[in-house]
Protein backbone atom coordinates (compact mmCIF):
# COMPACT_ATOMS: atom_id res chain seq x y z
CA UNK A 1 0.00 0.00 0.00
CA UNK A 2 1.38 3.15 -0.77
CA UNK A 3 1.15 5.60 1.78
CA UNK A 4 0.91 9.46 0.83
CA UNK A 5 1.38 11.43 3.94
CA UNK A 6 0.77 15.69 3.69
CA UNK A 7 0.87 16.04 7.19
CA UNK A 8 3.83 18.56 8.34
CA UNK A 9 4.76 18.50 12.19
CA UNK A 10 3.94 22.03 14.42
CA UNK A 11 6.75 24.49 14.07
CA UNK A 12 6.43 25.86 17.57
CA UNK A 13 9.75 26.38 18.81
CA UNK A 14 8.67 24.95 22.65
CA UNK A 15 8.29 21.36 21.16
CA UNK A 16 10.73 18.80 21.79
CA UNK A 17 12.79 17.70 19.02
CA UNK A 18 10.83 15.48 16.66
CA UNK A 19 12.21 11.73 17.26
CA UNK A 20 15.10 10.39 14.91
CA UNK A 21 14.01 8.55 12.20
CA UNK A 22 15.98 5.47 11.45
CA UNK A 23 16.65 6.55 6.89
CA UNK A 24 15.41 9.57 5.48
CA UNK A 25 14.76 9.29 1.49
CA UNK A 26 15.10 12.89 -0.50
CA UNK A 27 13.35 12.25 -3.82
CA UNK A 28 10.53 9.53 -5.01
CA UNK A 29 11.67 9.06 -8.18
CA UNK A 30 13.15 5.59 -9.90
CA UNK A 31 16.62 5.71 -7.73
CA UNK A 32 14.98 6.89 -4.51
CA UNK A 33 11.87 4.39 -4.51
CA UNK A 34 14.34 1.49 -5.74
CA UNK A 35 16.70 2.23 -2.36
CA UNK A 36 13.53 2.38 -0.16
CA UNK A 37 12.29 -0.45 -0.83
CA UNK A 38 14.65 -2.48 -0.42
CA UNK A 39 15.61 -1.01 3.32
CA UNK A 40 12.18 -1.56 4.05
CA UNK A 41 12.67 -5.28 2.74
CA UNK A 42 15.78 -5.42 5.01
CA UNK A 43 13.70 -3.93 7.99
CA UNK A 44 14.71 -0.94 8.03
CA UNK A 45 12.53 1.83 9.10
CA UNK A 46 12.29 4.93 5.91
CA UNK A 47 10.70 7.59 4.79
CA UNK A 48 10.30 9.13 1.66
CA UNK A 49 10.15 12.73 1.05
CA UNK A 50 9.20 14.23 -2.56
CA UNK A 51 8.60 17.67 -3.34
CA UNK A 52 6.17 16.92 -6.35
CA UNK A 53 2.42 15.75 -5.83
CA UNK A 54 2.86 12.21 -7.25
CA UNK A 55 6.13 9.70 -7.04
CA UNK A 56 8.07 9.17 -10.42
CA UNK A 57 10.78 11.89 -10.79
CA UNK A 58 11.32 12.09 -14.47
CA UNK A 59 9.40 8.80 -14.91
CA UNK A 60 6.51 10.76 -16.00
CA UNK A 61 2.85 10.44 -17.50
CA UNK A 62 0.16 12.58 -18.08
CA UNK A 63 -3.60 11.79 -18.70
CA UNK A 64 -5.52 13.53 -21.62
CA UNK A 65 -8.94 13.24 -21.25
CA UNK A 66 -8.03 9.87 -19.94
CA UNK A 67 -5.47 8.72 -22.54
CA UNK A 68 -2.19 8.26 -21.17
CA UNK A 69 1.28 10.23 -22.60
CA UNK A 70 4.74 9.51 -22.06
CA UNK A 71 6.95 12.68 -22.10
CA UNK A 72 10.01 11.50 -19.46
CA UNK A 73 11.56 8.31 -20.77
CA UNK A 74 9.15 6.35 -23.23
CA UNK A 75 10.38 2.85 -22.23
CA UNK A 76 12.90 1.23 -19.93
CA UNK A 77 15.89 -0.71 -21.20
CA UNK A 78 18.16 -2.67 -19.97
CA UNK A 79 19.36 -6.59 -19.31
CA UNK A 80 20.02 -7.15 -15.73
CA UNK A 81 18.35 -10.08 -14.84
CA UNK A 82 16.85 -8.24 -11.37
CA UNK A 83 15.85 -5.23 -13.14
CA UNK A 84 13.84 -7.49 -15.96
CA UNK A 85 11.99 -9.15 -12.98
CA UNK A 86 10.85 -5.79 -11.51
CA UNK A 87 9.68 -4.75 -14.84
CA UNK A 88 7.34 -8.23 -15.16
CA UNK A 89 6.25 -7.45 -11.64
CA UNK A 90 4.51 -4.06 -12.47
CA UNK A 91 1.17 -4.63 -12.61
CA UNK A 92 0.23 -2.79 -16.11
CA UNK A 93 0.25 -4.15 -19.72
CA UNK A 94 3.64 -5.06 -20.74
CA UNK A 95 4.80 -3.76 -24.45
CA UNK A 96 7.78 -6.09 -24.90
CA UNK A 97 10.19 -4.44 -27.54
CA UNK A 98 8.87 -1.11 -27.78
CA UNK A 99 9.68 0.38 -29.78
CA UNK A 100 9.43 -2.24 -32.59
CA UNK A 101 9.44 0.34 -35.71
CA UNK A 102 12.60 2.60 -35.43
CA UNK A 103 13.13 5.23 -38.01
CA UNK A 104 16.05 7.45 -38.78
CA UNK A 105 19.56 6.73 -37.72
CA UNK A 106 19.90 10.13 -35.41
CA UNK A 107 21.26 8.96 -31.85
CA UNK A 108 18.79 7.53 -28.93
CA UNK A 109 18.71 9.61 -26.38
CA UNK A 110 20.48 6.37 -24.22
CA UNK A 111 23.62 5.01 -25.99
CA UNK A 112 22.94 1.82 -26.59
CA UNK A 113 18.89 1.81 -25.86
CA UNK A 114 18.39 -0.28 -29.07
CA UNK A 115 21.14 -2.94 -28.86
CA UNK A 116 20.09 -6.36 -29.98
CA UNK A 117 20.73 -7.78 -26.85
CA UNK A 118 19.06 -5.13 -24.60
CA UNK A 119 15.25 -5.69 -23.61
CA UNK A 120 12.93 -2.27 -23.98
CA UNK A 121 9.88 -2.23 -22.64
CA UNK A 122 6.86 0.50 -22.13
CA UNK A 123 3.63 0.10 -20.51
CA UNK A 124 0.13 0.62 -22.04
CA UNK A 125 -1.03 2.19 -18.90
CA UNK A 126 1.83 4.71 -19.32
CA UNK A 127 5.66 4.25 -17.51
CA UNK A 128 4.46 6.00 -14.26
CA UNK A 129 3.24 2.32 -13.59
CA UNK A 130 6.64 1.27 -12.85
CA UNK A 131 7.71 4.01 -10.00
CA UNK A 132 3.73 3.50 -8.29
CA UNK A 133 4.74 -0.40 -8.38
CA UNK A 134 7.86 1.09 -6.17
CA UNK A 135 6.10 2.83 -4.26
CA UNK A 136 4.06 0.14 -3.00
CA UNK A 137 4.26 -0.09 0.61
CA UNK A 138 6.10 3.15 1.57
CA UNK A 139 5.62 6.13 3.48
CA UNK A 140 5.86 8.66 0.73
CA UNK A 141 5.18 12.20 2.09
CA UNK A 142 4.63 14.20 -0.99
CA UNK A 143 4.73 18.22 -1.57
CA UNK A 144 7.84 17.82 0.96
CA UNK A 145 10.02 20.40 -0.36
CA UNK A 146 14.12 19.62 1.23
CA UNK A 147 15.76 23.00 1.77
CA UNK A 148 18.90 22.68 3.91
CA UNK A 149 20.57 20.02 5.77
CA UNK A 150 23.04 19.92 9.11
CA UNK A 151 25.11 17.07 10.40
CA UNK A 152 24.89 16.71 14.27
CA UNK A 153 26.23 13.77 15.90
CA UNK A 154 25.06 10.32 15.00
CA UNK A 155 22.44 11.77 12.48
CA UNK A 156 21.30 14.85 9.93
CA UNK A 157 18.30 17.47 10.66
CA UNK A 158 16.60 17.74 6.96
CA UNK A 159 14.58 21.61 6.99
CA UNK A 160 11.10 20.82 5.05
CA UNK A 161 10.24 24.63 3.69
CA UNK A 162 8.28 26.33 6.68
CA UNK A 163 7.21 22.83 8.57
CA UNK A 164 9.25 21.60 11.74
CA UNK A 165 13.21 19.92 10.95
CA UNK A 166 12.67 15.99 10.53
CA UNK A 167 15.66 14.16 12.02
CA UNK A 168 17.49 11.03 10.62
CA UNK A 169 20.21 8.65 11.41
CA UNK A 170 21.00 7.84 7.77
CA UNK A 171 20.02 10.36 5.13
CA UNK A 172 19.84 9.28 1.01
CA UNK A 173 19.69 12.31 -1.61
CA UNK A 174 18.10 10.31 -4.94
CA UNK A 175 18.23 13.28 -6.76
CA UNK A 176 19.07 14.79 -10.41
CA UNK A 177 22.67 15.52 -9.78
CA UNK A 178 22.65 19.65 -9.72
CA UNK A 179 19.74 19.04 -7.03
CA UNK A 180 22.00 16.84 -4.74
CA UNK A 181 25.11 19.30 -5.23
CA UNK A 182 23.26 22.40 -4.20
CA UNK A 183 21.62 20.45 -1.02
CA UNK A 184 25.10 19.13 -0.09
CA UNK A 185 26.51 22.54 -0.10
CA UNK A 186 23.91 23.76 2.59
CA UNK A 187 25.66 20.14 4.56
CA UNK A 188 29.23 21.64 4.13
CA UNK A 189 31.80 21.63 5.86
CA UNK A 190 32.39 18.02 6.37
CA UNK A 191 35.44 16.18 6.05
CA UNK A 192 34.46 14.83 2.77
CA UNK A 193 32.74 17.52 1.48
CA UNK A 194 35.71 19.21 -0.89
CA UNK A 195 36.68 16.03 -2.63
CA UNK A 196 32.35 14.96 -3.15
CA UNK A 197 31.67 18.54 -5.27
CA UNK A 198 34.84 17.80 -6.89
CA UNK A 199 33.99 14.40 -8.18
CA UNK A 200 30.06 15.34 -8.68
CA UNK A 201 30.92 18.83 -10.36
CA UNK A 202 32.67 16.83 -13.20
CA UNK A 203 29.62 15.47 -14.20
CA UNK A 204 25.97 17.10 -15.64
CA UNK A 205 22.79 16.85 -17.12
CA UNK A 206 21.41 18.01 -19.94
CA UNK A 207 17.80 19.78 -20.83
CA UNK A 208 15.27 18.70 -22.71
CA UNK A 209 12.35 20.68 -24.14
CA UNK A 210 9.43 18.35 -25.04
CA UNK A 211 6.19 18.99 -26.42
CA UNK A 212 3.22 16.77 -26.17
CA UNK A 213 1.01 17.02 -29.26
CA UNK A 214 -2.73 15.19 -29.52
CA UNK A 215 -4.66 15.06 -32.95
CA UNK A 216 -7.64 13.73 -34.13
CA UNK A 217 -7.52 10.09 -34.83
CA UNK A 218 -8.11 10.19 -38.89
CA UNK A 219 -4.57 12.07 -38.62
CA UNK A 220 -1.63 10.32 -40.66
CA UNK A 221 -0.48 7.39 -38.83
CA UNK A 222 3.30 7.06 -39.64
CA UNK A 223 4.64 3.79 -40.44
CA UNK A 224 6.98 4.12 -37.33
CA UNK A 225 6.70 4.23 -33.51
CA UNK A 226 9.90 6.26 -32.99
CA UNK A 227 11.87 8.32 -35.27
CA UNK A 228 15.37 9.76 -34.68
CA UNK A 229 16.01 12.37 -37.32
CA UNK A 230 19.65 12.27 -38.82
CA UNK A 231 19.71 15.76 -39.91
CA UNK A 232 17.66 18.01 -37.79
CA UNK A 233 19.15 20.55 -35.24
CA UNK A 234 16.72 20.64 -33.06
CA UNK A 235 14.63 17.28 -32.81
CA UNK A 236 16.03 14.51 -30.56
CA UNK A 237 13.44 12.25 -31.51
CA UNK A 238 9.76 12.05 -32.28
CA UNK A 239 7.95 9.29 -30.55
CA UNK A 240 4.00 8.15 -32.04
CA UNK A 241 2.83 7.69 -28.28
CA UNK A 242 -0.78 6.35 -28.98
CA UNK A 243 1.10 3.28 -30.60
CA UNK A 244 1.52 2.30 -26.98
CA UNK A 245 -2.18 2.72 -25.79
CA UNK A 246 -5.38 0.38 -26.02
CA UNK A 247 -8.30 2.21 -27.94
CA UNK A 248 -6.76 5.75 -27.99
CA UNK A 249 -8.86 8.99 -28.17
CA UNK A 250 -6.29 10.78 -29.98
CA UNK A 251 -3.30 10.31 -32.10
CA UNK A 252 -0.59 11.74 -29.82
CA UNK A 253 3.16 11.97 -30.57
CA UNK A 254 6.03 13.43 -27.99
CA UNK A 255 8.65 15.36 -29.75
CA UNK A 256 12.22 16.03 -27.46
CA UNK A 257 14.53 18.64 -28.64
CA UNK A 258 17.97 18.55 -28.36
CA UNK A 259 20.55 19.66 -25.50
CA UNK A 260 21.82 22.63 -27.02
CA UNK A 261 18.98 23.67 -28.99
CA UNK A 262 16.94 22.59 -25.36
CA UNK A 263 19.76 25.06 -23.35
CA UNK A 264 18.99 28.25 -25.62
CA UNK A 265 16.08 28.86 -24.90
CA UNK A 266 15.61 27.01 -21.21
CA UNK A 267 14.39 30.58 -20.00
CA UNK A 268 11.89 31.27 -23.53
CA UNK A 269 8.34 31.31 -23.19
CA UNK A 270 6.63 27.91 -23.50
CA UNK A 271 4.21 29.46 -26.12
CA UNK A 272 7.60 30.23 -28.54
CA UNK A 273 9.93 27.04 -28.28
CA UNK A 274 6.71 24.75 -28.08
CA UNK A 275 5.33 26.49 -31.76
CA UNK A 276 9.19 26.20 -32.84
CA UNK A 277 9.51 22.51 -31.90
CA UNK A 278 5.98 21.31 -33.66
CA UNK A 279 7.05 23.23 -37.01
CA UNK A 280 10.39 21.32 -37.28
CA UNK A 281 8.25 18.19 -36.29
CA UNK A 282 6.10 19.02 -39.06
CA UNK A 283 9.19 19.18 -41.64
CA UNK A 284 9.23 15.08 -40.57
CA UNK A 285 5.51 14.28 -40.38
CA UNK A 286 3.76 16.65 -43.05
CA UNK A 287 2.05 20.59 -42.71
CA UNK A 288 -0.83 18.48 -40.28
CA UNK A 289 1.23 18.13 -37.29
CA UNK A 290 2.13 21.73 -37.14
CA UNK A 291 -1.73 22.30 -36.10
CA UNK A 292 -2.50 19.48 -33.20
CA UNK A 293 -6.44 19.81 -30.91
CA UNK A 294 -4.02 20.21 -28.22
CA UNK A 295 -0.41 20.96 -26.69
CA UNK A 296 1.52 20.44 -23.66
CA UNK A 297 4.90 21.61 -23.43
CA UNK A 298 7.60 20.70 -20.63
CA UNK A 299 10.26 21.74 -19.42
CA UNK A 300 13.11 19.15 -18.37
CA UNK A 301 15.72 20.98 -16.86
CA UNK A 302 17.72 18.14 -15.85
CA UNK A 303 16.13 15.59 -18.21
CA UNK A 304 19.10 12.58 -18.07
CA UNK A 305 23.02 12.82 -17.73
CA UNK A 306 25.05 13.71 -20.74
CA UNK A 307 26.45 10.43 -22.02
CA UNK A 308 29.82 10.34 -20.16
CA UNK A 309 28.62 11.28 -16.95
CA UNK A 310 28.73 8.17 -14.72
CA UNK A 311 29.93 6.50 -12.02
CA UNK A 312 30.71 2.95 -11.02
CA UNK A 313 28.13 2.92 -7.87
CA UNK A 314 26.70 4.44 -5.36
CA UNK A 315 28.32 6.52 -2.69
CA UNK A 316 27.93 5.98 1.24
CA UNK A 317 29.86 8.82 3.21
CA UNK A 318 30.53 7.67 7.16
CA UNK A 319 29.46 11.05 9.68
CA UNK A 320 30.27 10.89 13.14
CA UNK A 321 28.19 8.74 15.66
CA UNK A 322 27.30 6.15 13.17
CA UNK A 323 25.26 8.53 10.54
CA UNK A 324 25.80 7.42 6.97
CA UNK A 325 24.89 9.88 4.21
CA UNK A 326 24.20 7.93 0.69
CA UNK A 327 23.90 9.10 -3.04
CA UNK A 328 21.80 7.33 -5.81
CA UNK A 329 20.68 7.95 -9.26
CA UNK A 330 21.59 7.49 -12.63
CA UNK A 331 25.25 8.93 -12.62
CA UNK A 332 26.10 6.58 -9.68
CA UNK A 333 25.47 3.20 -11.63
CA UNK A 334 27.07 2.62 -15.53
CA UNK A 335 24.76 2.18 -18.39
CA UNK A 336 22.09 5.46 -17.84
CA UNK A 337 18.48 5.08 -17.90
CA UNK A 338 15.85 3.34 -15.44
CA UNK A 339 18.25 0.31 -15.20
CA UNK A 340 21.22 2.71 -13.98
CA UNK A 341 18.79 4.70 -11.39
CA UNK A 342 17.03 1.34 -10.11
CA UNK A 343 20.56 -0.41 -9.82
CA UNK A 344 22.02 2.68 -7.75
CA UNK A 345 19.10 2.62 -5.18
CA UNK A 346 19.19 -0.96 -4.80
CA UNK A 347 22.73 -1.23 -4.46
CA UNK A 348 22.72 1.74 -2.52
CA UNK A 349 20.80 0.16 0.10
CA UNK A 350 23.28 -3.07 0.12
CA UNK A 351 25.99 -0.70 1.28
CA UNK A 352 23.57 1.34 4.19
CA UNK A 353 22.40 -2.35 5.89
CA UNK A 354 26.38 -3.00 6.14
CA UNK A 355 27.43 -1.57 9.53
CA UNK A 356 29.24 1.40 9.60
CA UNK A 357 33.20 0.84 8.82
Amino acid sequence: MLVLDFAMADSSPSRAPSPILETLVVGAGVAGLSCAGALRRAGRGVVVLERAHDVGGRCATRRFDGQAVDFGPLFAHGHHPDFLRVLREVDAHPLRDWPRRVEGGGPPCQPGALEPTVRRVAFAQGMKALPRHLAQGLEIRLETRVTALRAFDGGFEVACGEGEPLRCRDLVLALALEQTRRLLRTLEPFPQSAGLQAVLGLFGSVPCLTVLAGYALDAPAPDWDVLYPETSDVLQLVAQDSSKRVAPRFRTFVAQARPKWSRQRLDVPPAQWSRELLEEAADHLGDWAATPLWTYPHRWRYARLSPTSELAGPLRIDFPGGARLGLAGDVFSPGGGLQAAWLSGTRLAGRLTQEPS
